[in-house]
């Protein structure tokens, strides 16, 4: 019987799943990849660790990869993971238990569980700003739990009750500012396909909304009123760059429209 599957969708992240799957041990029954075609050992790694493996291409919005893992898993429960994520020791003892629960309403009280994170940037995790605990929708029973695959900033949904777990999934996204600039010029991009596809119109209010108002509403909001200046430089690096989000979208999405 599989109890729990990991499900997981990798592109070049020999970095990172060796770390995220040693911190699976002893939780999951069975761990299911999509590896978007990988140029490095990213599939060898995931081999040593018997991981079921499905090659495909690897797409802009990778939550349809995502989801490919999802539907792919055979377990009773699924723990969707990314990469660079880690499951912390406290995270494992809750899973365990909630998995050991008979499958019956009055013995299972959710179909699904939102997870705190920590995100750890330029050298420490952030506790405010609005980064802590930043819940995510990552474990559900199968058939219950999935991505819309509509966008790469969604949560799952889940059909029927939902609970809250207490320890965190500890989430280490840029090694270095280097690649936090790769992942902030990927993003941009997607949202500036995004804006084409709702079709947003070039007009004064919308150009002062997206250079002013918004950047400026969003640093104000995480920095001062969230308190990220608490988190140090590392606060306010990540204040400054997730508000210029928006300014830089902005110009890609006017280079595609008049393109």
């Amino acid at each position: 019987m599989v109890r729990l599957s990991i499900a997981i969708a990798v592109y070049n992240e020999e970095q990172n799943i060796k770390r995220c799957l040693d911190s699976c041990a002893g939780l999951a029954d069975e761990i299911v990849a999509v590896d978007g075609s990988s140029t490095d050992n990213s599939v060898a790694i995931l081999k040593s660790y018997n991981a079921r493996i499905f090659i495909r291409k690897n797409p802009v919005n990778f939550h349809i990869n995502k989801n490919l893992a999802i539907d792919s898993c055979r377990g009773r429960w699924i723990l969707q993971l990314d990469a660079d994520e880690v499951v912390s020791p406290g995270l494992k003892k809750e899973i365990l238990q909630i998995i050991a629960l008979p499958l019956t309403h009055n013995r299972q009280p959710a179909n699904g569980y939102w997870i705190p994170r920590k995100n750890f940037i330029l050298g420490r995790f952030l506790e405010k700003g609005g980064q802590y605990p930043d819940y995510t929708l990552r474990l559900y029973r199968k058939g219950f739990g999935r991505l819309p695959g509509k966008s790469v900033h969604e949560q799952a949904q889940v059909k029927g009750p939902v609970g809250n777990l207490i320890n965190p999934i500890l989430h280490y996204p840029y090694p270095d500012f280097s690649h936090y600039l790769d992942h902030f010029n990927r993003y941009t991009s997607i949202m500036a396909i995004d804006l084409k596809k709702e079709n947003i119109k070039l007009t004064p209010v919308v150009f002062a909304d997206y250079i002013l108002v918004k950047p400026l509403t969003w640093f104000f909001r995480t920095y001062f009123l969230n308190k990220g200046f608490y988190d140090g430089f590392a606060g306010f690096a990540f204040s400054l760059f997730s508000s210029l989000r928006f300014t830089v979208a902005y110009i890609k999405y006017r280079e595609l429209f008049k393109n």
